[in-house]
């Protein structure tokens, strides 16, 4: 029987099938193998107890994706939801999410929430960084402002949130599908940093078409997945400008006659881009001097 993984907790795999959902183990081949099976993963299942909707997970049948930390498969989009405020956008951990997503090769849209109470201007600002590049959204998921339209981007594929802690998933998604109940967490004063409320992973099925993901997060940037001499591929608004450099290999740092840099000077890229992407080659070289 084929079917997808909708929700996994504590070793069990809840399979959504044609017949219903199935709560299923693992067959001991996964942990030989060194495979774990995720949320999202298209599988084959054995039914071992048909009244108890019952069964193990004998076979992945299908990933285009996948990712550790929330362990999910399959991501056909990511939105990055970022708030206006509360806590305070901070733009290299957007780009940080961006890349990830650029590098696994999916859709990409850029959610701005709390625009309502932003009294620093920081939802213009954003919208001006990023609209030329993806998609962008302001929402306010209280009220239904904009969620009309960001259900249009959503209808029809498998969609990630991914953010920082308290930028406002939970309520975007309990606004997109009440039934889902996510805990919605606040913005601790002492830190001004989200709190963690989502604890197990889940793939929700839209009213309007689509699924999204619940997931605990995407938090984790110790170690980037692209590679130095991939970073700025990671980046579209540089896309038109790569091969023409003086060099071959060039950085974008401090080489003559770059096109980039020169890009930039023209204000055909933006500064705060720029400097992110300057942050995420550092990362990259010091996180290799420590593999060495």
């Amino acid at each position: 029987m084929q079917g997808t993984i909708i929700k996994a907790i504590a070793g069990f795999y809840y399979v959504k099938t044609d017949e219903g959902i199935y709560e299923c183990r693992a067959r001991g081949v996964f942990k030989n193998e060194g495979i774990t099976p995720y949320v999202g993963d298209e599988v084959s299942i054995e039914v071992t107890h048909e009244g108890d909707m019952e069964g193990f997970v004998t076979e992945i049948t299908r990933r285009s994706n996948s990712f550790i930390r929330p362990p999910i498969a399959n991501v056909e989009q990511f939105a990055i939801v970022v708030a206006a405020t509360k806590p305070k956008p901070n733009t290299l951990t957007i780009d940080k999410f961006l890349v990830m997503a650029e590098h696994s090769h999916t859709d990409i849209v850029l959610i701005i929430t709390k625009a309502d109470i932003d009294k620093s201007g920081n939802a213009k600002r954003l919208e001006s960084i990023y609209k030329s590049i993806y998609p962008v959204y302001i929402v306010n998921a209280k009220t239904g402002e904009g969620m009309e339209s960001l259900e249009e981007v959503l209808k029809g594929k498998r969609t990630a949130f991914a953010g920082a802690s308290g930028v406002g998933k939970s309520t975007l998604l309990n606004r997109l599908h009440p039934e889902a109940n996510a805990q919605v967490g606040g913005v601790s004063e002492k830190t001004k940093r989200g709190r963690h409320t989502t604890r197990h992973v889940e793939l929700y099925e839209m009213d309007f078409g689509g699924q999204i993901y619940d997931t605990p997060g995407f938090t984790s940037f110790d170690i980037l997945e692209a590679e130095e001499d991939e970073l700025h591929h990671m980046f579209p608004e540089m896309r038109p400008y790569i091969g023409r450099c003086r060099f071959d290999d060039c950085r974008h740092l401090e080489e003559p006659e770059c096109a980039v840099r020169a890009a930039l000077e023209e204000g055909l890229i933006n500064e705060s881009r720029y400097a992110s992407y300057r942050a995420q080659i550092e990362s990259i070289r010091e996180e290799k001097k420590w593999q060495y």
